[in-house]
């Protein structure tokens, strides 16, 4: 049995995205983003983890896309960009 080409194409586009967000420091960075804790200071705050810490992993989203950024003031807020990976968010934070 041969997997149908555009799955194939699906999984190799979502491969490398569970790679990325199947980190545990990620996931719930992900997961504070959803829920409105979006402000860099709000994260690394709440998640109990060091600013470089939270924004290294920040960078690692953002470059593929997951994640974009924007600024209001003299705060950097984050929002997920991608569909994919907002919806398996939303169904984490739902179960």
């Amino acid at each position: 049995m041969d997997i149908d080409e555009l799955l194939v194409k699906k999984i190799e586009r979502i491969a490398p995205l569970l790679k990325v967000c199947g980190h545990p420091l990620r996931l719930k960075i992900l997961c504070a983003i959803e829920q409105n804790e979006s402000c860099v200071t709000e994260l690394w705050t709440c998640l109990d983890q060091t600013q470089p810490v939270t924004s290294q992993h920040l960078a690692v989203l953002k470059k593929l896309g997951i994640v974009k950024s924007s600024i209001s003031g003299n705060k950097r807020y984050y929002s997920i960009v991608d569909p994919f990976v907002k919806s398996l968010v939303r169904t984490l934070i739902l179960k």
